[in-house]
């Protein structure tokens, strides 16, 4: 009785000694590889197996069974073992310890293909809150053949040991890389937001004004003004497919590609057809670019545009009923060659360009109800006396007003360019 005692006594300071070890060196860093390696490690030593594996399962998707997270270690020379997905697919069933002796004979598993010299399993979910995060394995057992139930009662105690503290470290590293993502996201809205135009063109008899709201903290709406010569100046209002930073990186490549081929191309049309040749090599298939681009000769109030897909942007004049200028082609990079189209239009006194992108005609109500083009035009028509930065408030206001609440689902972006009376004689300044 006393032997047995002492024995009893001997193994219960063992698991203690193996239990505050594990903890200590668990308990000094918050990085999950290191601290899957260091359960690993001791676990190996305590069994006295081969090798040992933890196997993270997903908690996005636990039935596919796949798993975010395996470590192997060994001090044999046996090949490393990854536990096969019908091993996974047991413990995620039964939720309880596997061991297996005989494990080529086992017949649970049986017909499972096994290469190497793989004779024994002990496995131990890792529970927290009742819920199966993974897998704690041993696999062959050194010296003798067989684990035993005091091997699979300690390992089961260093699963419930490190269970939470894995848990605990990948959540801290989740959190980690959610900062580090939505830094690099507001770094990229700063790039993105430099890129826009800072202020408005002064341009005598006109009156030139714009605006975007971006849906996320990037967006892939664009609008600029580009000085041409002392009488001419381009407009575009483009819209990038998709949303966020990868929406984002589309839109400041169309801006550098439609700045340099503004400065060297001969006209509105030559201008497009060049910008998608080069957005069509440069962009994947499943990605494009509506655009409305136009130059504004301000000496003879003359409006040469091109409409590459965009929504028709309004031309307000003397009549009751609004233009849409809709003469142009396709959306850019679907095609590498297209022939586009270009259109002139005249400003007198008065008239109201309206363009817009398909954030602020599809804005959503809590009925599920668009804004619509023709709230656009009645803003319009209804208010021509306003200043072009007043116009772009109204509607943005009504929009808002709209919206009562939902929010916008994609990028907000109007331009709107304004005949004035206005003698000055001066260049356009930005």
């Amino acid at each position: 009785m006393l032997q047995e005692e002492n024995k009893r006594l001997k193994i219960a300071l063992e698991e203690l000694s193996t239990l505050n070890d594990l903890a200590r060196v668990i308990s000094s860093t918050m990085d999950l590889d290191a601290i899957i390696d260091k359960v690993v490690h001791r676990s190996i030593r305590a069994v006295h197996a081969q090798q040992g594996m933890i196997t993270l399962i997903d908690e996005n998707n636990p039935e596919v069974m796949r798993t975010l997270i395996r470590t192997n270690d060994s001090k044999s020379d046996q090949k490393q073992y990854h536990l096969n997905q019908n091993i996974l697919g047991w413990m995620i069933k039964n939720n309880q310890p596997l061991m297996s002796n005989d494990f080529l004979n086992d017949k649970r598993f049986s017909g499972l293909k096994v290469e190497g010299d793989f004779k024994s399993l002990l496995c131990v979910p890792l529970i927290v809150k009742n819920r199966l995060i993974g897998i704690l394995a041993a696999i062959n057992k050194k010296d003798v053949n067989l684990f035993s139930e005091y091997d699979q009662r300690l390992l089961s105690i260093i699963g419930m040991q490190s269970a939470q503290i894995l848990e605990n470290a990948r959540l801290y590293e989740q959190e980690k890389s959610l900062h580090s993502i939505k830094e690099e996201i507001r770094l990229a809205a700063k790039i993105q937001f430099e890129l826009l135009p800072k202020k408005f063109p002064d341009v005598p008899g006109y009156e030139i004004v714009g605006k975007s709201v971006p849906a996320q903290l990037v967006g892939g709406d664009y609008f600029d003004f580009i000085p041409i010569d002392e009488k001419r100046i381009a407009l575009a209002l483009g819209d990038v497919s998709g949303k966020g930073l990868p929406a984002s990186l589309l839109m400041a490549n169309l801006q550098a590609t439609l700045r340099s081929l503004t400065l060297v191309s001969g006209s509105v049309c030559e201008c497009i057809c060049r910008s998608n040749k080069l957005l069509f090599h440069s962009t994947s298939s499943e990605k494009f670019v509506t655009l409305f681009y136009g130059v504004l000769d301000f000496e003879k109030h003359q409006f040469h545009y091109c409409n590459a897909g965009h929504n028709p942007p309004m031309f307000f004049s003397d009549s009751d009923e609004s233009l849409t200028l809709n003469t142009g082609g396709i959306v850019l990079s679907m095609m590498e060659k297209f022939d586009f189209l270009e259109e002139t239009v005249c400003f007198k006194t008065g008239d109201v360009l309206v363009i817009y992108s398909d954030g602020i005609s599809e804005a959503l109500n809590k009925d599920k109800e668009e804004f619509g083009e023709e709230n656009i035009e009645n803003i319009v028509k209804l208010n021509r006396r306003l200043t072009a930065n007043e116009l772009i408030e109204k509607i943005f206001h009504s929009v808002t007003l709209h919206m009562d609440g939902v929010d916008a689902w994609d990028d907000m972006t109007l331009l709107v360019v304004k005949r004035i009376n206005d003698d000055r004689t001066n260049n356009i300044t930005l």
